[in-house]
């Protein structure tokens, strides 16, 4: 079933995610559950949503794969290296051997600071001088990457080779497709407050875009 929507992310809305598409609903998690009694049902009666319920709670998970998401995602390189990570996704990126056009990069408008025992929480952001002289030498550096980025394709350097000035905040593209099961997965992940801000947004965008196509397994599994 085609349903694409898009919800926009990052600073200044720079980033994005789509749901492509999807198959399945909640009634196909109940019959994959069922089709060992050999039964099936044409519409949801309080029963299956019990039903539902008991097998998220007592984590039966092989009937969530029954459901299906793709999705187009529009994000910073180095979000897409901890999104790549979940090896149980399928995933196709753009590639910069074959083009070096729409390149564009992403400039955050908050900085944080590092935290002293390194976790991913965090500290708060930088200081408003400090926080401002950050944004500006990260704009000059990237300008001046895709500069001579440019000036080697120019002077006759294969894309493959010239892409390796790009800095990590370069913007790209890939589709992903994963089944509800692991999609659950990802989100507990990604969705936390240890979890990187710059993908935890994505994540919370999918909460959306999924929430009316399997809302009983959003509100069991995030009480959402």
């Amino acid at each position: 079933m085609n349903s694409k929507k898009t919800i926009e992310v990052l600073d200044n809305n720079e980033g994005y995610i789509s749901l492509l598409d999807h198959m399945g609903s909640e009634i196909d998690i109940v019959n994959a559950a069922r089709v060992s009694y050999d039964k099936y049902v044409e519409n949801m009666h309080e029963k299956d949503y019990k039903l539902l319920r008991y097998l998220i709670r007592n984590q039966h998970t092989s009937p969530l794969e029954m459901i299906i998401f793709k999705f187009e995602v529009y994000c910073p390189l180095f979000v897409t290296r901890q999104w790549f990570r979940h090896r149980t996704w399928s995933y196709n990126e753009v590639s910069r051997r074959y083009t070096s056009e729409n390149i564009a990069f992403y400039v955050p408008q908050n900085f944080r600071k590092q935290d002293k025992k390194n976790k991913q929480v965090g500290s708060g952001e930088l200081e408003g001088e400090t926080q401002k002289h950050v944004h500006d030498e990260l704009q000059k550096f990237t300008n001046e990457a895709v500069e001579f980025y440019y000036q080697l394709l120019d002077r006759g350097v294969c894309r493959e080779q010239a892409r390796m000035v790009l800095p990590q905040n370069l913007m790209t593209k890939f589709i992903g497709r994963t089944d509800l099961s692991n999609l659950i997965k990802f989100l507990k992940l990604r969705d936390d407050e240890h979890s990187q801000w710059e993908i935890r947004v994505y994540a919370q965008a999918i909460k959306q875009l999924i929430s009316d196509i399997v809302p009983t397994v959003m509100k069991e599994c995030f009480g959402e």
